[in-house]
Formats: C-alpha cells, sequence, structure tokens
C-alpha cells in the first residue's frame, strides 16, 4: 500500500568520489522531487587523491551521512562496524527503501537493512567485479556473496539489457526482480556545443595545448576522460596515442580525471616521445567545456558498467573509441556513432580513431549520431521518471 507521505529512501554508496556511481545517484537526488521523497545518502571517506563530491551535494540540498568504517576492501572488524552503524542510522531514520549502490556498499548496506527490517531494498550494479579486478579467488567469493544478497533484494538495477543479461548469465537475480534502468544526466550543457567544433571552449582548449594556429584536422585533440586506475586501462590510450602520433604528429591527447595512477603514467609519459603532446588536466569541473574541445574520445577499459564519460562525450557531438566490454556496446553502433575495438589492443585503437580523424564527413556523421542516440534516453528527465514508477510499485506492492 502507498504510504499516504513522502517516500524515504535511503542511499549507501563506498564514497561520493567523482565516479560514475556518484555522479549518477547526485543527479538522481537532486532531481527527485521533494514533494515525493525524502532522501538521505549514506558513504564513506573519499580516497587520498580522489575528488570528493559531498561538498557538491550538500550545497546542492542533499542529506548526507558519513560513516568512516565504509570503505572498498574486504575487512572483518570494519564491515562490521559498518554494519552496525547503519542498523543504528536505519531504524533511526526508517526508510521505506534502502538502495544500495556499488559492490561493498551493496554487501553492507543490504545486510544492514534486513537486520534493520527495512522491507524494501534495491542494489543497482554501475558495473561488476567478476573480472579485471580482483584474483580468482576473491572474484568467487563476491559472485557468491552477489548470488545470495541477491535473493534477498527487492529488485535488482542493471545500466542496460547488455549488463542485465550478464548479471542474469551469472546467476544474479531472476528475469522478474533484474531490471534494465539506464543512467541518466543533465545533458544541457552538452547540448548547447555546436557539433562542428565552431564554439569558444573549442578554441579555448586549443591554446591551452598550444595547438591554436593549427587546422582541426591537422592537430586534434583526443581526450580520455575518467578515474586514473587500473581499471581504466590508461597505457592502452597512450600506447594508441604514440600510434596516432606516427601518422598525425601534431596531434594532442588529454587526460583528465584523478586517481591513484597518476604519478606512474606522468613518469610513464616524461620518459617516452608522448613527452610535450600528452597533458594531464586533473578533474574538470568544467565537463561540458572540455568535451566542446575534442575532437575524439578514447575509452580503454577492461571492465565496464555504463561509463559517464561515453553518455556525455556523445552528448556534446564528440564521437567514441571504445572497448567492447560491459555496457558499453548498449551505446556504441559500431560504425555508426563510434567504434568498438578489443580490450588491450592499442593498435585497433588507434586504426579506428585515425580512421574518424582523418575523414571530416564520417567524423561530423558520427557526432550527429552519437548525440541523437543519448537524448533522451539518457537524460536525467527520463531517469527521473522510471525511478520515480519503480519506487512507486515495489513500495505498492509490498502488501
Amino acid at each position: 500500500m502507498m504510504p499516504d507521505r513522502p517516500i524515504r529512501i535511503c542511499r549507501v554508496i563506498a564514497r561520493l568520489n567523482g565516479g560514475g556511481p556518484a555522479v549518477h545517484l547526485l543527479h538522481l537526488a537532486r532531481a527527485l522531487d521533494p514533494e515525493r521523497f525524502v532522501q538521505v545518502t549514506v558513504g564513506g571517506r573519499v580516497s587520498p587523491g580522489e575528488v570528493d563530491l559531498t561538498p557538491d551535494a550538500r550545497l546542492a540540498g542533499l542529506q548526507v551521512a558519513t560513516i568512516p568504517s565504509l570503505g572498498r576492501e574486504l575487512h572483518p572488524i570494519a564491515d562490521a562496524v559498518t554494519i552496525a552503524r547503519l542498523v543504528a542510522f536505519f531504524r533511526k531514520w526508517r526508510p521505506d527503501i534502502v538502495e544500495t549502490h556499488t559492490a561493498k556498499a551493496g554487501t553492507v548496506g543490504r545486510i544492514a537493512a534486513i537486520l534493520a527490517g527495512v522491507r524494501v531494498r534495491v542494489h543497482v550494479f554501475h558495473g561488476h567485479v567478476f573480472h579485471g579486478y580482483f584474483p580468482p579467488w576473491k572474484t568467487r567469493l563476491f559472485l557468491e556473496i552477489e548470488r545470495g544478497l541477491a535473493k534477498t533484494s527487492t529488485r535488482i538495477v542493471a545500466l542496460g539489457e547488455t549488463q542485465r543479461r550478464e548479471l542474469l548469465g551469472y546467476g544474479i537475480g531472476t528475469p522478474r526482480t533484474t531490471i534494465s534502468v539506464p543512467l541518466g544526466f543533465d545533458l544541457k550543457g552538452f547540448l548547447r556545443i555546436p557539433t562542428d567544433g565552431n564554439d569558444s571552449h573549442h578554441d579555448a582548449l586549443r591554446a591551452e595545448m598550444g595547438v591554436a594556429d593549427l587546422p582541426r584536422n591537422h592537430a586534434p585533440i583526443i581526450g580520455i576522460v575518467g578515474r586514473l586506475v587500473p581499471i581504466k586501462a590508461h597505457e592502452v590510450f597512450l600506447d594508441a596515442a604514440r600510434a596516432i602520433l606516427k601518422v598525425m604528429p601534431a596531434a594532442r591527447f588529454v587526460v583528465a580525471g584523478e586517481g591513484e595512477r597518476r604519478a606512474a603514467l606522468e613518469r610513464l609519459v616524461s620518459a617516452s616521445p608522448l613527452a610535450g603532446h600528452v597533458h594531464f588536466l586533473g578533474w574538470r569541473h568544467d565537463t561540458a567545456a572540455l568535451y566542446a574541445g575534442l575532437d575524439l574520445t578514447i575509452l580503454t577499459s577492461d571492465n565496464e558498467g555504463m561509463p559517464v564519460t561515453i553518455i556525455e562525450s556523445m552528448a556534446s557531438g564528440v564521437p567514441v573509441v571504445a572497448t567492447n566490454v560491459g555496457g558499453i556496446p548498449d551505446l556504441i553502433r559500431d560504425g555508426v556513432n563510434g567504434y568498438l575495438v578489443p580490450p588491450r589492443n592499442p593498435e585497433a585503437v588507434a586504426r579506428a580513431a585515425l580512421a574518424i580523424l582523418q575523414d571530416p564527413t564520417r567524423r561530423a556523421s558520427m557526432a550527429s549520431a552519437a548525440r541523437a542516440s543519448v537524448v533522451p534516453e539518457y537524460e536525467v528527465d527520463t531517469l527521473v521518471a522510471r525511478m520515480d514508477r519503480l519506487y512507486r510499485e515495489i513500495v505498492t506492492g509490498l502488501d
């Protein structure tokens, strides 16, 4: 039965860093009608070197609570403390729905919700850790944990049909409980960018890269955007950059984001022919301006859920070359709005990139197709409508 008051939602996430899960969560929380939903987010501490979005969330009027013991790694004592604190928080705050994001938060959050008597438990898979992250024994352990927790979950939310089928193939959830709800973001700033590159931000980035006086088809700017962590395989991007430079020696490459690998990647660049051609920009709040200055976005990840960077890039009218992993094929139609390439194959990345960069007609066609494929499917209004319907459906179905 639907409560005669706003639905109370408590979201639990490992940390509000600059990654896709936190960005998605904040977009959703900001856009939901406050007269229909009361919301709180619980997260752990952001790791050193990462961007902390907690101040942004609070400035937007969102309620955020921090549990310092909530971390990414398995730690029996810290995890027990986290569960106990979450149980106490749930009993005091009395949510109608506990919604968990990221693997570790999904484990402790759902266990605590069961112990606290929260009847509706939803877990959102932004990706999964079943390959590419951990040694085989740990992967098997996490898979068994997820299979067990799925049986206690009201809904398992995948971010696309490819990921939904993959989860069901792993034995996680059932066809009824495991559903697909694509990401949604505020894309207005990206949609204002002309797809022909005639934008002041494009000129600004070209000046920043030292190629303002060179023609775009001679000195393109190619970017990779995301956390600087091993799963993103930035070394593949750099190897592809070397191959691209042999054909387009005036090209520039930008690495946007922060993370644990920054120092190592900077050393790798400084000791190679890439020095002077690769620029590390750090975390950029002006992401629309960043994409406006790019001619191509590349993503070389070994594993992904539904990457925010691809959606933002495509909304900006910037074609994408990305690895054919996770939920990426739900976004990219190979040869239409971008190219899909095998993981760990810098030669394939370079070939696909050059096919776009050396053919202005192809690039323009892909730019238009890219934008059309994410609007309105991945806009925040579409996400809010879907989640509003889901929340009301599962709360109503309790009795």
